[in-house]
């Protein structure tokens, strides 16, 4: 384990004395997403159901000497065909999680968004980054960065709520609070910049606890919510200024941005996860590195277990 994967090999280390999570792969028909859900499988952190075209999936596996004997296998026409299948095994208690194979990201999605068949709640689906930057204390939660082009102020009220559930299930070792700071391009509310509006009104609503577990601040500059020094200079009284763990993009454009350039210019890795959902659904890309692929699991694993208990707490 190199130092850059520190905080990802924590999760991991973590979920893998849990019992694996039942996932649905969807249309894992080429070696990168195969290959990761194979490795997510032998270390325990998923138990795998292979959703897609049975002659593929097997041609793939002999091409590249994936073994996948003894893993379920659900046969499916074509990638639409097993998208749909996927959210049926989940709506039949079959899968607690979703791990994108093959596919294009709207084609799961669609699925997943259909109202009579799919997996949709009361809550807006969301797309968090949980990024493991070199030389930052702690993972950054970065929202949204691939869902919503560009939310207004009742969407990014979900978002926000999605990202804080999200650090409670990640706090593996002692619950603490989750600081959560709302982007925008300066730290002081400006009529002629509607972020910062919007984000004076999360914080607001927070205060009013229509948004839990967490404390805001917002409007805050990106400098001002990861370095306490530039909170400082600025004179920035704030709990979340330069600590923040959440960061809240002013919309999906911004989010991209960021989480890219910490990937391609700070050597960050980005694991993915989609919220809003019945269940965590894994979005991985083939540019991926073995470690992401693995540390997505391991946050799936922990939204699904954090599920799991307020469930239990509910029905007790």
């Amino acid at each position: 384990m190199s130092p850059r994967h520190e905080k990802y090999q924590r999760l991991i280390d973590f979920c893998r004395t849990l019992p694996p999570m039942p996932t649905a792969i969807v249309h894992p028909c080429d070696e990168s997403s195969l290959r990761g859900a194979v490795d997510a499988a032998a270390l325990g952190l998923i138990q795998p159901v292979l959703v897609g075209p049975r002659a593929r999936i097997e041609g793939v596996a002999a091409k590249h000497g994936i073994a996948i004997d003894g893993l379920p296998l659900e046969d499916a026409a074509h990638s639409h065909d097993s998208a749909e299948r996927a959210v049926a095994l989940v709506r039949e208690g079959r899968a607690e999680a979703l791990m994108k194979g093959s596919l294009h990201t709207d084609e799961v999605m669609a699925a997943v968004v259909r109202r009579e068949t799919g997996l949709r709640t009361a809550r807006r689906i969301s797309h968090c980054f949980l990024m493991d930057v070199p030389g930052h204390d702690d993972a950054l939660i970065i929202t949204d960065a691939a869902i919503n082009i560009a939310p207004g102020l009742a969407e990014k009220l979900d978002i926000v709520q999605n990202a804080i559930d999200l650090a409670h299930a990640l706090q593996v070792d002692a619950p603490g609070e989750v600081r959560v700071a709302i982007l925008s391009a300066m730290e002081t509310v400006n009529p002629a910049v509607p972020s910062t509006i919007e984000a004076a009104a999360l914080c607001k609503m927070a205060d009013r606890h229509q948004i839990t577990g967490a404390i805001l601040d917002g409007p805050l500059a990106l400098d001002n919510a990861i370095n306490l020094e530039a909170a400082q200079i600025k004179k920035i009284d704030s709990p979340v200024a330069g600590r923040a763990q959440v960061l809240v993009a002013p919309d999906l454009e911004a989010g991209n941005m960021l989480a890219k350039s910490l990937t391609f210019l700070a050597g960050a890795d980005a694991a993915g996860i989609v919220l809003g959902a019945r269940v965590p659904i894994i979005l991985t890309s083939r540019a991926d590195s073995v470690m992401t692929r693995l540390a997505s699991c391991a946050v799936a694993a922990l939204v699904a277990r954090a599920r799991r208990a307020d469930g239990n707490k509910a029905a007790g």
